[in-house]
């Protein structure tokens, strides 16, 4: 049996690609991430920052996405800059585990987001998977706060 599909995620902090989540002093959480469309057959890619922003009951309020380009020729102080910069616009902030909807924006022609993968059959399940690149993926138990990679 496939489940159900989640009304909420949690993700915790770690290192790696959920090293900015947290709650800011007014109670919105955050999500700053970053997205990419792999090179291959399709282009040469392109790699974004994006910071989500979610009210206290994980609803998302506002999005804010940046293109770098291909990865081979990414500016990467560029994007350290960016993402110093979004952070800063967050005022004072604590990073510590939210709990989110899924959700999906579209911009530059690319879905962006925290986007339910319906199963595809009864012996699958439902995913969410972080978008593009696919770089994150939750499974039951929603609340658990890990994913994988």
């Amino acid at each position: 049996m496939p489940g159900e599909a989640p009304t909420q995620i949690a993700i915790e902090p770690d290192d790696h690609s959920a090293e900015y989540v947290g709650q800011t002093d007014d109670g919105r959480q955050f999500f700053l991430t970053t997205p990419f469309e792999p090179s291959g057959a399709s282009g040469d890619g392109c790699e974004y920052i994006a910071l989500y922003m979610f009210d206290d009951d994980g609803q998302l309020l506002e999005t804010k996405i940046e293109s770098f380009g291909p990865r081979s020729t990414m500016d990467e102080d560029a994007r350290n800059a960016a993402r110093d910069r979004l952070l800063d616009s967050l005022g004072d902030f604590g990073v510590c585990r939210i709990e989110i909807a899924p959700f999906s924006v579209e911009r530059f022609g690319t879905h962006f987001g925290l986007i339910t993968r319906e199963p595809e059959d009864e012996d699958d399940i439902f995913a969410v998977e972080a978008q593009p690149g696919n770089y994150m993926a939750f499974f039951e138990p929603w609340d658990s706060g890990e994913y994988d990679t």
